[in-house]
């Protein structure tokens, strides 16, 4: 059995796709191992995932547990190891799961029957694929016998299982178990549950099993997002990967969100982008080198490793262009490792995931993406956290819109908030059906507005950026009397609201400067401030800056003298991390403003906007304010060794600005001896 040990996560990673027809010939017959790898080692790829059995159910290395691609002309996954091992480049293997088309048409027992129509249970006549149930022991027996054959005939650090879904299955197998488990089929909360039990035996009895006989192997189970679900869920894991294609539907702000919860479960986790122009499976599509440097810079700075998915062409043959275009951002990501290995994110703001209690389906949370988009703009760093983590790290906590508050969350709020933390609160969060808020926060509620929407009228002492006069919120408030609370906005009602019998104007009805408001709309008391809308959901969906100016006044008051400040644009993003062992700070400053350019790109049966990035401008002057504990010894850029100018900004804080940033910088700033 090969030897194995748990080493860290490499930075410069591939994920090299590689589902291929039985109507194709020749499978692998144009590889050749040298100009493998050397392209490969020219793009400065260290890691490399490799294919044992795809979505159409085909393996390719002579398995005695599954079947051969009829056409495979060559152990091509056993001469990728043999290739990939000589040259020092790590290659996971690659198990598919719920998606094995081969299965599918031999043991049709085994195929999920959603309970509604959706693409894990396409027709037969539908080109797509026909989802496995893990319901089913057979099958699970089948997966467990074939990871075994890998890892021990094989050289790999890890396995990476993909496709491990909750199709909504209503087979007889999935109806026998909810009736055993006292669940309503009917119910989709109650078959959620039933898909994310059956997972969960797979993905226990998977691990179980492979780590005494295969001690320090890597293993993962891919979903495509990494559910905000507590670290229970993640114990059959050994690492994280965020599979976030921005391109492929994911956009621009999903990887950040994720990242700032992976983060936090202690794991060493990947992020997971594609050279593609739109998603998987794409053949020549490319992405623009530009889009490439500044999605793996960001993962860097948030924390984690580098992983670029690719598609091998049904030959064997690698793509040269592909790898030129990757080579730019793995050179970069070489050079700064001394400056990423240990470091850990200095962040002052937690966000107290919506998404723990509300599914999420695929993605985020509506809640908790808005809150996160938020802060990324405000370059505000910022963790996403479960009610595993520890309050006492951060000054101030956000409940974005829907977080339900029970005795034993409220007793650790309240008692977070006695030893001097903040809260922000909006929405329904905290709220009980008597219309009392769990923490102190000087309100109470009388239940929705009847209007919707509403208008908001703030003062510039929330913050600068407040209209003198009402601006519409697209969403419904609370009605919020204030009880000791002060409050900073006022909700105003529209004359009516619009409806066939009376309307007024193209859209909705403008607010009624004569009637009096219908209640508080922003308030702060004794260090909670609650905003009356679910805010982060409406700016997710609306992007209305003002809404996001209603937030940065309140993190102003309520975290003053923040560890990190920059003038960067709002499309620009920071992070501060530090390096404790080798006594530094380091400074991440990006800029790369995706635009949506795709304006129909198929998606199923529908189509979607495309958020793409393609040339980035140089940006600057730009300058930046750091709090560090004690003044720096020295300040310089990480890729070049050229030190950089500094100067006192007051209360602890220094400052630094640069004629000109590109894509990304990264600057260190060293402790003092």
């Amino acid at each position: 059995m090969p030897a194995r040990t748990n080493k860290p996560l490499r930075y410069r990673q591939i994920h090299l796709d590689f589902h291929t027809s039985e109507h194709i010939p020749n499978i692998g017959s144009a590889f050749d191992p040298q100009e493998f790898v050397g392209t490969l080692k020219a793009a400065h790829v260290d890691s490399v995932t490799i294919f044992a059995k795809c979505h159409h159910g085909w393996s390719y290395y002579p398995t005695q547990v599954g079947a051969p691609h009829p056409h495979l002309t060559r152990n091509l996954m056993g001469d990728m190891v043999e290739a990939l091992t000589a040259a020092d480049i790590e290659c996971p293997i690659y198990i598919s799961v719920q998606w094995d088309e081969r299965n599918a048409r031999l043991h049709p027992e085994w195929r999920v029957r959603s309970a509604t129509r959706n693409r894990f249970d396409p027709g037969q006549l539908q080109a797509g694929w026909h989802t496995l149930c893990l319901n089913h022991k057979e099958y699970r027996d089948e997966l467990l016998a074939q990871a075994r054959e890998i890892a021990s005939g094989y050289a790999t650090p890890g396995l990476f299982f993909d496709i491990v879904l909750a199709p909504d299955c209503v087979c007889q197998a999935c109806l026998d178990t909810m009736a055993a488990q006292g669940l309503d089929p009917e119910k989709p909360e109650d078959r959620l549950k039933k898909d994310e039990w059956v997972n969960e035996v797979f993905r226990s009895e998977m691990s179980a099993a492979l780590r005494p006989e295969f001690p320090g192997l890597r293993i993962f189970y891919n979903c495509g997002h990494i559910h905000k679900q507590g670290p229970k869920r993640f114990a059959p894991y050994s690492h994280l990967e965020l599979e976030s294609l921005p391109t492929g539907g994911w956009g621009y702000d999903h990887f950040p969100s994720s990242a700032r919860y992976a983060a936090t479960l202690g794991f060493d986790f990947l992020g997971q982008t594609g050279k593609f122009h739109t998603s998987w499976g794409e053949f020549g599509g490319f992405k623009h080198p530009h889009a490439l440097e500044y999605e793996v810079s960001q993962m860097v700075a948030l924390g984690a490793k580098c992983l670029v998915g690719d598609q091998l062409h049904p030959s064997g043959a690698i793509n040269p262009d592909t790898y030129a275009s990757i080579a730019p951002a793995y050179a970069r990501i070489e050079k700064l490792e001394p400056y990423l290995e240990g470091a850990r994110q200095v962040s002052e703001v937690a966000i107290l995931t919506a998404e723990y209690f509300h599914s999420a389906g695929d993605h985020n949370n509506r809640a908790d993406d808005g809150a996160a988009q938020m802060l990324l703009e405000l370059k505000r760093p910022f963790d996403v956290i479960d009610p595993s983590a520890d309050f006492a790290n951060y000054r101030l906590i956000i409940l974005p819109d829907e977080v339900p508050v029970d005795t034993e969350l409220a007793q650790r709020l309240n008692a977070y908030l006695a030893a001097g933390g903040k809260l922000l609160v909006s929405g329904k969060s905290a709220l009980g059906d008597d219309g009392r808020f769990a923490v102190s926060a000087g309100i109470v509620s009388r239940g929705p507005a009847d209007f919707t929407p509403s208008y908001l009228r703030a003062s510039k002492q929330l913050d600068a950026g407040m209209t003198n006069s009402p601006f519409v919120v697209y969403g419904t408030a609370q009605v919020i009397e204030a009880q000791g609370a002060q409050v900073l906005a006022e909700v105003v009602r529209p004359y009516f609201n619009r409806t066939y019998q009376h309307f007024s104007s193209h859209a909705h009805t403008p607010d009624d400067p004569d009637a009096a408001p219908l209640g508080a709309g922003v308030t702060l008391h004794d260090g909670v401030a609650y905003v009356a809308y679910p805010i982060f959901s409406i700016y997710h969906a609306m992007g209305q800056p003002l809404y996001k100016y209603i937030v940065r006044g309140l993190l102003d008051a309520l975290v003053p003298n923040p560890a990190l400040t920059t003038d960067l644009p709002s499309a620009g993003r920071a992070t501060l991390v530090r390096q404790e062992p080798q006594g530094r700070h380091v400074l991440h400053l990006l800029y790369g403003p995706p635009q949506v350019r795709g304006k129909a790109v198929p998606a199923g049966d529908t189509t979607r906007v495309m958020e793409m990035i393609e040339d980035i401008p140089a940006l600057g002057p730009v300058s930046a304010t750091v709090r560090l504990p004690n003044p720096p010894s020295r300040v310089y850029d990480a890729l070049s060794g050229q030190d950089i100018a500094w100067s006192e900004a007051g209360q602890g804080a220094y400052r630094v600005t640069l004629p000109s940033l590109h894509i990304h910088t990264a600057l260190v700033f060293e402790d003092s001896v």
